[in-house]
């Protein structure tokens, strides 16, 4: 190779190598001339002795002035070859580039300028080295020198110039440089890379669309960027793609589906925003390529539809209105188990809007395809059971539309009614504050009979009698008052002369015997007069207690309302309703004096007429005063019940065996007598160990008397006259 010492005057070597920048300059001239002489020459051996020298002596100089002198050496050799230039790039690039590396920052500046003088004569030969240059551009641009940063500004522009124009640019190399670098948090970075992004989209040989997976997720992160102008950029190269996508036939949605969904969930509100927007516009578009993925979706749009921000709301809303309208296929790849998965998930949301909306689609589910859900019903139903003790309302009313649905089905009916049961009994306070809620609604979309049937059944052999006997007062109260239950309570009051009624009548009253008054206002209900004074008489003194007054109070003012008109303009006869004379009085007899439900139902006994109006004209009552009636009646009167004269002793009416209901009700208050001695024994046996704990010194001189336990008397010691 020839001597570069020979070729290159030693003052040119000397000045390339000055601190003055002229000198520099002067001698870069003269290097450019004598290159532009062995070019014209041909004489390429020369030149790339030249090039060595300018690389070995001087830009891997450990001085910087050296350096730079090499470097702008470099760049003119290159302006000397002219378009010989290109056959030499190997061994002018390299160099330059390693120099951006440099720990002077002078160095690095003059690095950018030689590579920028190189770049304009080359222009497309320069595309080989793409990919380095663009790595060393993104250094750059975040380079902690100001003047640095401007030249690799220059550089970037006239880059990017060179390959907008260029047909060698290959965009499937560039794409994983640029993935590598779409999470990088410098802000001169991400400007920098946004800034490629939208030159390369705008290039119409280049399909930056197709690649969007490979770099959407960075340019969703750019969104919360804490520069404003940086998230700016990154929303405006959004949404230019955003309507690349609109128009293009061809995109892959199920790729990008999945960035979104993780985007929707984003701490900061407007990459969220921006991803629902995305999601409600790929919903519209996405067609089948998006059946797969519309669990993952509906996971991502159901919390945003609870989001604080109102614009998110809408749009995820809308989206999830498109969602379900979309009849999708099981065939198709449409996951029915995924989708309610998601839906059981959102159960649990702390949002009442986003419950509801899952509520909702598992209703829509279960509508669509039936069997398929009911195929998943071990995996949701436990959820469904508990979000009927949901703090809202329209959730609860929501879920029990939902579980109609399914109890469609006997063993799922059954299901149901008793995890009901079952949750009122861990949990008084859902009875007390949505046990009407829940039992009315499950009335209304179900058969009100069939439900009270299966709640009678599942009470009759409750174990927890102090459950049972509130529940049933809670059921009784439901059905003396609800609107809903209006036909329920029309049945019972055919009870003695229609054969459903009786049914009814006889399947409640196994549970309503819980509850002593539960069953008197079920014998008034069913006109069994006769019946609720027999239960009347039959009370003890361990009966009447608080509890029991507070149901009877209740119960009277419940008298006084509009459902139970018929019993009161019955009174209008108290020849034929002798029964229920009795049974009234027998309940005031039971009330305080000085109670108000006392006067109340005084002063209505004594509205009573002492003429039966019973037909034509009217009939006086034997005394004529209704309150002797009920000492008028002979001990063999054959008034079976009140209205039916002349029946059979057998003491029966449409089948009913009241006197086998009777011993039916002793018996379970028997129970229940039985069961509060017992808890009172166990009350008093813990506090007497406590006081012998305390006391035991006192205690230990005198023996403890045992308390002597009385025994209730016996039924039939209760039973009043005409008995």
């Amino acid at each position: 190779m020839a001597d570069p010492l020979s070729i290159i005057p030693a003052s040119v070597i000397r000045n390339l190598a000055d601190k003055l920048y002229e000198k520099r300059k002067i001698a870069a001239l003269e290097v450019e001339g004598i290159v532009k002489q062995l070019a014209v020459a041909g004489d390429h051996d020369k030149i790339s002795a030249v090039i060595n020298l300018l690389t070995a002596e001087f830009t891997y100089s450990p001085q910087a002035n050296h350096r730079k002198g090499g470097l702008i050496g470099l760049a003119a050799a290159t302006v000397g070859l002219t378009t010989e230039a290109a056959q030499h790039l190997e061994q002018i690039v390299p160099p330059v580039l390693n120099s951006f590396s440099d720990q002077d920052s002078r160095v690095r500046y003059y690095a950018c300028e030689a590579l920028y003088n190189i770049a304009k004569v080359v222009r497309g030969d320069f595309i080989v080295f793409f990919n380095q240059i663009f790595d060393a551009l993104c250094k750059l641009s975040a380079d902690s020198d100001a003047n640095v940063q401007s030249a690799a500004h220059l550089l970037d522009r006239l880059v990017k110039d060179i390959v907008t124009e260029s047909d060698q640019f290959s965009i499937e190399e560039f794409i994983p440089l640029l993935r590598e670098r779409m999470n990088v948090l410098n802000p001169y970075v991400r400007q920098f890379l946004v800034g490629w992004i939208t030159v390369l989209d705008s290039v119409p040989e280049i399909d930056m669309l197709g690649f969007l997976p490979d770099f959407l997720d960075g340019l969703f992160n750019m969104l919360s960027d804490s520069s404003h102008e940086i998230r700016q950029q990154a929303d405006s190269a959004l949404s230019e793609f955003l309507q690349e996508i609109k128009n293009s036939p061809s995109v892959d949605y199920g790729r990008m589906a999945e960035i979104l969904v993780q985007r929707a969930a984003s701490p900061d509100e407007f990459t969220r925003l921006t991803a629902v927007t995305w999601i409600n516009e790929f919903v519209k578009l996405g067609g089948d390529q998006l059946v797969p993925y519309y669990a993952d979706i509906l996971g991502a749009i159901l919390p945003c539809i609870s989001d604080k921000e109102e614009k998110i709301r809408v749009v995820a809303r809308e989206t999830n209105d498109e969602l379900r309208a979309i009849r999708a296929d099981p065939a198709e790849g449409f996951d029915i188990g995924a989708m309610l998965s998601i839906a059981r998930r959102q159960l649990s949301s702390e949002w009442e809007a986003t419950r509801i909306e899952a509520l909702h689609w598992i209703a829509a589910l279960l509508a669509r395809y039936r069997s398929e859900v009911l195929a998943f019903l071990d995996d949701i139903f436990d959820t469904l059971l508990r979000t009927l003790s949901d703090s809202s309302d329209e959730v609860v009313l929501l879920v029990l539309e939902v579980h109609a649905c399914i109890a469609r089905d006997a063993p799922h009916f059954r299901h149901l009614v008793v995890f009901l049961v079952h949750n009122f009994r861990v949990d008084h306070s859902l009875l007390e504050k949505r046990g009407a809620l829940i039992i009315r609604r499950l009335c209304v979309i179900l058969d009100a009979e069939r439900v009270y049937r299966e709640l009678s059944t599942i009470l009759e052999g409750e174990a927890d009698l102090d459950f049972a006997s509130m529940m049933v007062q809670a059921l009784n109260l439901i059905l003396l008052t609800s609107s809903e239950l209006s036909d329920l309570r029309y049945l019972l009051k055919q009870s003695l002369v229609n054969p459903a009624g009786k049914d009814l009548f006889v399947s409640l009253y196994s549970s309503w015997c819980h509850s002593s008054m539960a069953t008197i206002s079920l014998c008034l209900i069913a006109q069994a007069y006769k019946h609720a004074s027999s239960v009347i008489q039959s009370l003890g003194e361990e009966d009447i207690n608080v509890k029991f007054l507070v149901q009877l109070d209740k119960l009277i003012r419940l008298l006084e309302t509009p459902i139970f008109a018929y019993l009161r303009l019955q009174l209008l006869e108290p020849g034929r309703y002798t029964w229920l004379l009795r049974a009234l009085y027998g309940l005031l007899m039971l009330l305080p004096q000085q109670s108000s439900a006392f006067k109340i139902l005084r002063t209505r006994l004594r509205t009573v007429p002492s003429y039966s109006f019973s037909g034509d004209q009217f009939k006086q009552t034997p005394s004529g005063n209704p309150d002797q009636i009920l000492h008028q009646m002979p001990s063999g009167s054959q008034f079976m019940e009140d209205g039916d004269k002349n029946q059979d002793k057998g003491n029966a009416n449409n089948g009913i065996n009241f006197a086998s209901r009777l011993q039916q009700f002793e018996h379970m208050q028997h129970q229940h007598r039985m069961h509060a001695k017992s808890q009172m024994q166990s009350r008093n046996s813990t506090s007497s160990t406590l006081t012998q704990e305390v006391h035991r010194p006192e205690e230990s001189r005198r023996p403890s008397p045992v308390p002597e336990v009385t025994c209730p008397p016996s039924r039939s010691s209760w039973r009043g006259p005409g008995n």
